[in-house]
């Protein structure tokens, strides 16, 4: 009989253990978006075959989960589902479920998005950092990342380095950079891959192109009215770059 009861008491322990799903507080990213913007192609083109979400951080003690796509953020109320992982209920009745499988997290397919994997970043930001930070640095450094000689333009035969951070060091009139990655910025480059150079208080709009270890970055001409949004095609190409 104690036997039984111990058997008994052992198998309610591991169906409660079994029951209860592993916390997925934290953030995760988009790898895959990642690996495919890494192959040297156009970024956006990258971005949308894997996305649209980005970053998605969790908190289950509050019970919410945010949702970051380059541009916007998109906040939820997280709960368990009885059935497997959580389901978020975002504002205007629209929902997405998740789940763990081994180090990732699964967003199933819905009707707002596709079915999409997400991984712990290996260098997740600042705890105070703004939510999709974790992706953007994870993406700078691997879009990005190196040692660019400049080929043609301005400083021509210098070295380039982009920092994951968003620093920019060796590029002529600039110190910060930003990849569009979605957004108001995308509508304004339409097919263009854009990306904005700033020294001090002062910074524009370009678009690039990047074809493996090339980069050409031009000047975004506006061919929209004075009291329209900005419509920018290339200009001339201000720089050529190489990866070494």
């Amino acid at each position: 009989m104690r036997l039984s009861l111990a058997l008994l008491a052992s198998a309610l322990w591991l169906a409660g253990c079994a029951s209860t799903p592993q916390d997925p507080s934290g953030t995760w990213i988009n790898q895959a978006a990642i690996d495919a913007a890494a192959q040297g192609g156009p970024l956006r083109e990258a971005l949308l075959a894997y996305g649209p979400n980005l970053e998605w951080r969790i908190d289950t003690a509050r019970q919410l989960a945010t949702v970051s796509n380059g541009f916007e953020l998109s906040e939820g109320q997280l709960q368990v589902d009885p059935a497997a992982g959580w389901n978020v209920d975002f504002y205007g009745d629209f929902h997405e479920h998740l789940s763990l499988a081994g180090a990732q997290l699964l967003q199933a397919p819905s009707s707002n998005s596709p079915a999409q994997h997400f991984v712990r970043p290996q260098t997740p930001a600042a705890a105070d950092a703004p939510q999709g930070s974790s992706f953007e640095h994870a993406l700078y450094a691997a879009y990005l990342g190196g040692d660019w000689q400049i080929e043609q333009g301005s400083g021509q035969g210098g070295l380039v380095r982009f920092h994951a951070d968003g620093a920019v060091e060796g590029l002529p009139g600039a110190e910060r950079y930003a990849l569009c990655l979605a957004g108001d910025c995308a509508a304004m480059s339409g097919e263009h891959d854009s990306l904005w150079l700033q020294l001090g208080n002062q910074g524009s709009a370009w678009l690039f192109e990047r074809d493996g270890d090339a980069l050409r970055v031009f000047a975004a001409v506006n061919q929209a009215a004075t009291d329209e949004m900005p419509d920018y095609r290339p200009g001339e190409q201000v720089w050529l770059l190489q990866r070494n």
